[in-house]
């Protein structure tokens, strides 16, 4: 139930390989892969051929987070270079039900995203379709940004619904998550926590992330 998703863009860039296999090794759930274009969001990243090169040197679940500003235009290409989730912003200017479509028949699991300004309702036309939802705890764009807890009450409204409607989503939060903000991401019912620097900036990342499974699994509720 609980899965722990180290944030790729806060690692060393010059060792993503060496990284992506050290986080496998680590015990990360999933490796979470943010890929911006500079126009939906202020930050270029990396795309498609990055996290290819990088597919071969583990097993772990790629989880990308596409901050594009027209994602179904290269669901393809993020499938073929072995995303296994795929994550698309519903503020992007892709028609959601039509690119969901395309993740899917492209053999991924399909997720959607909202930005802190977004209200929770908007995505839950769209549940009954996507693996998982992700509720940005920070604006996107940047890492290192301090937790938003007012966005705490989204999380607890997804959950409800998708509870009521005995849906099998996860719920993921990213930005800012670290052993101060995860019990509150847990306890509000997120599942699936995106930590960047705590992660990868920690002496031990293997401790840090049993911490963080272990505090979540604390504070989650139970049904």
């Amino acid at each position: 139930m609980i899965k722990i998703s180290p944030s790729l863009l806060a690692s060393d860039f010059s060792r993503l390989g060496e990284e992506t296999e050290r986080m496998e090794k680590c015990g990360a759930d999933m490796l979470h892969l943010d890929v911006m274009d500079g126009r939906f969001v202020p930050n270029i990243t990396f795309g498609a051929p990055v996290i290819n090169a990088i597919r071969n040197k583990a097993d772990i679940i790629f989880d990308a987070h596409l901050m594009i500003d027209e994602p179904l235009e290269y669901i393809e290409d993020f499938a073929e270079a072995g995303a296994d989730i795929i994550t698309f912003h519903l503020e992007s200017s892709s028609p959601a039900d039509e690119t969901i479509k395309k993740i899917i028949s492209c053999g991924c699991r399909a997720g959607m995203s909202i930005r802190p300004a977004t209200g929770a309702e908007e995505l839950f036309p769209y549940l009954d379709k996507l693996s998982m939802v992700l509720v940005m705890t920070v604006e996107p764009g940047f890492g290192g940004q301090p937790f938003m807890a007012d966005m705490m009450p989204k999380v607890t409204a997804l959950r409800n619904e998708i509870n009521r409607r005995n849906l099998d989503v996860d719920i993921q939060v990213d930005g800012g998550i670290n052993d101060k903000t995860v019990s509150a991401a847990a306890s509000a019912g997120a599942n699936v926590f995106v930590a960047g620097s705590a992660v990868f900036g920690a002496e031990d990342a293997e401790y840090e992330i049993n911490l963080l499974r272990y505090l979540a699994e604390k504070n989650y509720p139970q049904k």
